[in-house]
């Protein structure tokens, strides 16, 4: 588990990356420009990545403009609120349009109301002639609210088309905002949602609940000796591991940095170990490898703490006691899993190590 220490060491080092990347370019530093070059650093944006290569390659440089293009497309904290309006906007039109429809056909059947009425009153005195003259109104506006029914029943089929569109839509956008865009786990923003609710349904249904603390050994030092871009690897590496080892109610998310967290329902300490250990092996025994040079890189290996859900317990208190198995963890040696029970959890608790 990181400390807050090992953050700011991280975290000035994608910085100076970034700084690095406006001085090479003779870019001004502004905050825009720092921004797109300091998430360039953090790779947590695959896609910009992949576009600022591009434009680099191509071009040498990125003017201002570009910056500004980059920034609304990837980063600006309006983007996902504009399109979600967008969406809005589109669903309003078809509502409007389908009132105008159901006002259409309302005034339709007045007016066969009205005929009808009409009819009422001159069937009784009416001869033969009048009478066909009856059958022939009665005719037409019958058609006509055939046709205006049959208007409206394409309207509202295409309506509902429209909307099942949207809502789609709408699925993707809330999807991409609850996800991480560099390992496709959730982000953390979700994870505090599913633990917060995991644990009341837990203690509501009376059912056990286990979260698991992963953290990857050494990784502040393969990420410097490497780049971030292999770093970025190794995350996304680690990410695969977790996703091949849990199953469909249980909730993998990337917690920060290079910490994951997997939230394990109906599940008790055993078998979270059981699992965690999986993960674990399933990490070990992947070889990474520079994709931009074919260098084999060795391997890597995640430390991971597990705790399991008691009466009285918190978000906080669970996250907390989890934290300290990752600490004991790392304390002995790295690569391995303990629980609250394991022996090692009776040590003093010691500084936390990367």
């Amino acid at each position: 588990m990181a400390t807050s220490s090992d953050e700011h060491r991280r975290t000035m080092a994608f910085a100076e990356i970034a700084l690095g990347q406006i001085k090479a370019l003779r870019q001004p530093a502004t905050p825009r420009h720092f921004e797109v070059w300091y998430c360039y650093a953090t790779g947590y944006h695959p896609t910009l990545n992949e576009t600022i290569n591009e434009i680099l390659s191509r071009c040498g440089s990125l003017s201002d403009a570009e910056i500004d293009r980059l920034y609304d497309t990837y980063l600006s904290p309006t983007r996902l609120s504009d399109r979600i309006d967008k969406v809005g906007d589109r669903v309003m039109d078809e509502i409007e349009q389908v009132m105008a429809m159901v006002d259409a056909a309302v005034g339709s059947a007045n007016n066969c109301s009205e005929s009808l009425a009409g009819v009422s009153r001159n069937l009784p005195g009416a001869d033969r002639e009048g009478l066909r003259g009856i059958v022939e109104s009665l005719v037409q506006t019958a058609k006509e609210m055939e046709t205006v029914n049959q208007k409206l029943e394409e309207r509202l089929s295409a309506s509902k088309r429209e909307i099942n569109e949207l809502q789609e839509n709408l699925e993707v956008v809330r999807t991409e905002s609850l996800t991480d865009p560099l390992t496709s786990l959730a982000n953390r923003k979700y994870f505090d949602q599913a633990l917060a609710e995991a644990i009341s349904e837990a203690i509501s249904d009376n059912e056990t609940m286990s979260l698991l603390m992963t953290d990857i050994d050494h990784f502040k030092t393969f990420n410097d000796t490497y780049g971030h871009l292999t770093g970025d690897q190794v995350l996304r590496l680690v990410a695969l591991s977790v996703k091949q080892n849990v199953k469909g109610q249980d909730i993998a998310a990337r917690y920060g940095g290079e910490e994951f967290a997997i939230i394990l329902p109906n599940t008790v300490l055993r078998s979270a170990v059981t699992v965690a250990d999986h993960i674990r092996r399933a990490v070990m025994s992947k070889e990474l490898m520079k994709r931009s040079t074919g260098e084999h890189l060795g391997r890597i290996t995640i430390s991971i703490g597990v705790a399991t859900l008691r009466p009285g317990d918190s978000a906080q208190s669970l996250i907390g006691r989890a934290d300290s198995c990752l600490y004991a963890a790392k304390r002995a040696g790295r690569n391995r899993v303990i629980c609250e029970a394991d022996p090692e959890m009776s040590m003093a608790p010691a500084t936390a190590v990367a």
